[in-house]
C-alpha cells in the first residue's frame, strides 16, 4: 500500500480545498465542492472564499443567500455551516440523531423524561406560520404550549437539533450585523427535507463519503467522523470501498480516496493563503497534522484566523482600522515575509474595496 508523507497529504488537501490555485468557480459551486463552510462567525465565509476563488465578489455570496441557493444552518458537528440548499435538504435528516445527542451531551438533565418527538412537534406547530423567530421568541412560544425545560436548554434543543431551520438574511451578508432569526428549512426553501432512506447501505452516507473525499481526501475514517460528527458511517464506507483507492500515512493509518482525485507532487509550491476562523481545511480532520503543528493545534478551535506559508499554519492575522496585522508563529525567511506581505496587501485591498490598505507583520519569534 503506497505511503503518503505528511507533505504529500498537505498538497492534496490544498488542492482539494482550492488553496493551491484559486478556482474559477461560481460561489454556490465552490460552497458545494467544499461541502459547506463553517460559518458560526457570519463574516468568515467571505474571507474563506476570497482565498479560494479568483475575482471573488462578496455580492455574489449575498445574492446566493438572499436568493435561497445557499443557507446557514446547524449541520456537521452541530456547528453553523453555510451550505447549498440542495445539500441542506439532502443531508439534514441523516444528521438528526447526532444533533440530538450533542445537545443532550450538554443538557441531558434538563430533558430527562421529555418526549423529544412531541417537543419537536410543538416547535413545528409554532413555526408553521412561516414567521421568522429568534431563539428566545421560539422558546417563549413553545413554553406557553407545554410544560418542560425552558431557557437556553430548550432553545438549543429546538434550534440546534429538533427543528431543521435556516438562519435568514440579513445575518451572514457582507458587512452586515444582524441577530439570528430562524425559519423552517421547508418554509424557506419551499419543500420538506429529504426523509431518511430505509436502505441499510445508507445512500446519504455514501454520498457524504464521496463528497468528503473529493474535498478533503485522502483521509481516514476517523477524519470523516471528525468532519461530520456522524459515528454510524461504516456501512456507507463499506458500500463504496470498491470504488476507492487506499494509501497509508506515516502513522500507519489506512487512508481512503477517490481514484481520480488530485494528489499533487509533494514538491509543488504552495502560495501564502489567509484563512478565516474555524476553516474546515483545518477542522475537517481528526489528524490535523497535515496542515498545523501540534503545538499550535489549539488555534484551530480558538477562533484565530491563520496564515498558511508553504501550506502550513505559520501565523495568525487580524484586521484593525484597515490594517491587516500578521503575527508569525515562527521565524520567517525574507522570502516568506515578502510573500506574506504581498498576499496581506491583496487582502487589505479586498477589505477596502480596492482603496489599498496596510499590512503590519510583527517581529518573528526566535
Amino acid at each position: 500500500m503506497t505511503l503518503l508523507t505528511a507533505r504529500a497529504l498537505n498538497r492534496a488537501t490544498l488542492a482539494r480545498q482550492l488553496l493551491l490555485d484559486r478556482a474559477d468557480l461560481p460561489v454556490a459551486d465552490a460552497v458545494g465542492h467544499l461541502c459547506g463552510l463553517q460559518a458560526q462567525e457570519p463574516q468568515e465565509p467571505f474571507f474563506g472564499l476570497w482565498s479560494r476563488l479568483r475575482a471573488f465578489d462578496p455580492a455574489a455570496l449575498d445574492d446566493r443567500l438572499t436568493g435561497r441557493h445557499l443557507v446557514r444552518t446547524h449541520l456537521m458537528r452541530r456547528t453553523v455551516h453555510l451550505v447549498t440548499s440542495a445539500d441542506a435538504l439532502a443531508w439534514r435528516a441523516r444528521h438528526d440523531a447526532m444533533l440530538r445527542q450533542r445537545v443532550l451531551g450538554v443538557y441531558r438533565r434538563d430533558f430527562t423524561g421529555v418526549d423529544l418527538d412531541r417537543l419537536a412537534a410543538a416547535g413545528r406547530e409554532v413555526m408553521a406560520d412561516g414567521e421568522p423567530r429568534s431563539m428566545s421568541e421560539l422558546v417563549r412560544a413553545v413554553a406557553e404550549r407545554r410544560p418542560g425545560p425552558t431557557g437556553r436548554a430548550l432553545g438549543e434543543m429546538l434550534i440546534g437539533a429538533l427543528l431543521p431551520v435556516a438562519q435568514l438574511p440579513p445575518r451572514g451578508l457582507w458587512r452586515t450585523k444582524a441577530g439570528v432569526r430562524n425559519a423552517l428549512l421547508s418554509s424557506w426553501l419551499g419543500r420538506e427535507i429529504d426523509p431518511l432512506s430505509p436502505d441499510a447501505s445508507d445512500p446519504v452516507g455514501q454520498a457524504l463519503v464521496r463528497r468528503y473525499l473529493a474535498a478533503f481526501g485522502p483521509a481516514a475514517s476517523a477524519d470523516l467522523r471528525a468532519w461530520c460528527g456522524l459515528a454510524g458511517l461504516p456501512a456507507a464506507v463499506a458500500a463504496v470501498r470498491e470504488e476507492l483507492v487506499t494509501f497509508r500515512d506515516e502513522r500507519g493509518r489506512e487512508l481512503l480516496d477517490l481514484p481520480g482525485a488530485p494528489r499533487p507532487d509533494p514538491g509543488t509550491p504552495a502560495p501564502v493563503r489567509f484563512l478565516p476562523a474555524f476553516d474546515n481545511a483545518i477542522l475537517g480532520y481528526h489528524d490535523r497534522g497535515r496542515i498545523i503543528d501540534d503545538a499550535h493545534r489549539g488555534l484551530s478551535v480558538a477562533g484565530e484566523r491563520v496564515v498558511l506559508v508553504d501550506g502550513r499554519v505559520a501565523a495568525t492575522w487580524s484586521v484593525d482600522a484597515g490594517t491587516v496585522s500578521v503575527t508569525p508563529l515562527h521565524r520567517f525567511s525574507r522570502a516568506d515575509r515578502d510573500a506574506v506581505a504581498e498576499e496581506g496587501r491583496a487582502l487589505a485591498s479586498f477589505l477596502s474595496d480596492g482603496a489599498g490598505g496596510r499590512v503590519r507583520i510583527a517581529v518573528s519569534p526566535r
